[in-house]
């Protein structure tokens, strides 16, 4: 596990995030088959499944409200209409808290197309790392220039920058050139 990797399922929704690269000017998701492939890698859809640019589109909605959700978690204000995005795929995707007959509770996914359901089933391990406090730790750096999504492994929760060296350091110096002009 590196540095910035998140636990177990999170990791997902974490990769998911950074499938657009501003540093690097790459987005994994720019087109229909990107977005598949993505998914296939990860089978949280079937082999072969049709990918239209429509669920494309949603898809890079959906994860720039999971980045502006995430970037809440270092104090960021969150956008309405991420959250608007965020409800509807939840409703979409009928994505609900579900019981089983052993008393046991999960958060599940019911329906919606096959993207919609993959691009649910990340707002299900949101819902689940967010009762397990793991969810809380996934942020966002604030740096313009990089808004890379990181699990923040701190034992107090403090990290704010996903690369103290690169990122904390740029900002750090830009602030301390502006001071001193």
């Amino acid at each position: 596990m590196k540095r910035q990797d998140a636990p177990g399922a999170l990791e997902t929704v974490r990769e998911f995030i950074n499938t657009w690269d501003l540093e690097l000017a790459t987005d994994a998701l720019e087109s229909a088959d990107g977005l598949r492939d993505w998914l296939r890698e990860r089978d949280l859809i079937a082999a072969g499944e049709p990918v239209g640019d429509g669920a494309r589109r949603r898809a890079v909605e959906v994860r720039e409200a999971l980045r502006a959700l995430a970037a809440t978690h270092s104090g960021q204000p969150m956008e309405p209409a991420a959250a608007r995005v965020l409800d509807d795929l939840a409703a979409d995707a009928e994505v609900r808290l579900c019981f089983g007959p052993d008393g046991s509770q999960d958060i599940a996914v019911r329906g919606g197309t096959p993207v919609g359901a993959a691009l649910g089933g990340l707002l299900a391990v949101v819902g689940r790392c967010a009762a397990d406090g793991s969810w809380q730790r996934l942020k966002v750096c604030p740096a313009e220039d990089c808004r890379w999504a990181f699990y923040d492994h701190s034992k107090n929760r403090s990290g704010t920058w996903c690369q103290m060296a690169e990122c904390g350091n740029r900002t750090k110096a830009r602030t301390f050139r502006s001071r001193h002009r």
